[in-house]
């Protein structure tokens, strides 16, 4: 217990659960309206409670980066469907072989197309692994400087970002959803800065609140949702401006016509500078080490 809440007149709210569970036994002891309203989970889930589980959820993870001196990071982003290249090509030699079971089957077919496709990505996996050693790196020389990779959690390229951080011994965040499908965070998050959330839109303002770049790398709609959200608060000036690093950029303009955009007078033409792309960890890290140390010597 600190010096200051021994300090405090008032019990702790522990103290108080712990004098609570001491209670005699009785009808009424017994009942739920008896119980202690922050230790009562049925009354903390009813549906008139959400104000206060936001409030809850933006509060716990805020409060436990500040214990654990995170005051800086970069968020990197992609499929959770590309691992490293040794188990995607496992993949694909396991689709070639049921593709050869079922001859004719187009959707045997299509599927090796895909495992072709994904090993053909895997690159990234790599390439991710060694953005966050290098992001892990940037502070190294610095004792008033900390700059830590946080990810959605997962596996894939998130997986492969928490990695390359846990290589060099720094500490990476993961922001885990709880989802209708089991998820489970991957191992390479520093355990006391692993996350789980209910709200997507709380989870949002984590990634943000401390960012000093974004980085996306191929994915699904979860990568998309993230960076468009980025984009468009960069855009409408509601968060300040801060790299947006697009990962591989013939998969980014084969999938979005940005040219397309201007040119029917949706965005504008300045709009596309928001991001850039990059093909390597190298060229990633270089852009956030620039922009981070500008900001942090003004």
């Amino acid at each position: 217990m600190s010096s200051r809440s021994q300090l405090h007149t008032y019990p702790s709210s522990g103290e108080g659960l712990a004098a609570a569970n001491k209670k005699v036994d009785s009808r009424q002891t017994a009942s739920p309206s008896y119980r202690l309203s922050y230790a009562d989970t049925d009354f903390l889930t009813r549906e008139e409670l959400r104000p206060v589980r936001l409030q809850l959820e933006l509060l716990k993870p805020e409060i436990l980066q500040q214990e654990n001196g995170v005051e800086a990071t970069v968020v990197v982003f992609g499929g959770s469907r590309i691992p490293e290249e040794a188990e995607a090509l496992k993949r694909l030699h396991q689709a070639e072989k049921a593709a050869a079971e079922a001859p004719g089957d187009p959707d045997a077919q299509q599927q090796v197309a895909i495992a072709g496709r994904i090993l053909a990505k895997s690159h990234y996996y790599r390439e991710a692994r060694r953005l966050g050693s290098l992001i892990s790196e940037i502070c190294h020389a610095r004792s008033d400087c900390n700059l830590v990779v946080i990810t959605g959690g997962g596996p894939g390229i998130m997986e492969a970002a928490n990695r390359g951080a846990y290589d060099v011994g720094a500490k990476s965040v993961g922001l885990n959803i709880v989802l209708p499908h089991e998820q489970a965070p991957n191992q390479y998050i520093s355990p006391e800065l692993c996350f789980q959330f209910h709200y997507f839109s709380i989870r949002k303002m984590h990634f943000l609140m401390r960012a000093q770049a974004l980085v996306a790398f191929p994915g699904g709609f979860g990568t998309l949702d993230e960076l468009f959200e980025t984009l468009t608060l960069i855009q409408t000036k509601k968060i300040k401006p801060l790299p947006v690093i697009l990962f591989g950029k013939s998969f980014w303009r084969k999938l979005i016509n940005f040219d397309f955009l201007v040119d029917e007078g949706l965005i504008s033409r300045k709009d596309v500078d928001i991001f850039q792309f990059v093909e390597t960890a190298d060229e990633a890290a270089e852009i956030i080490r620039a922009f981070f140390n500008s900001r942090s010597a003004g």
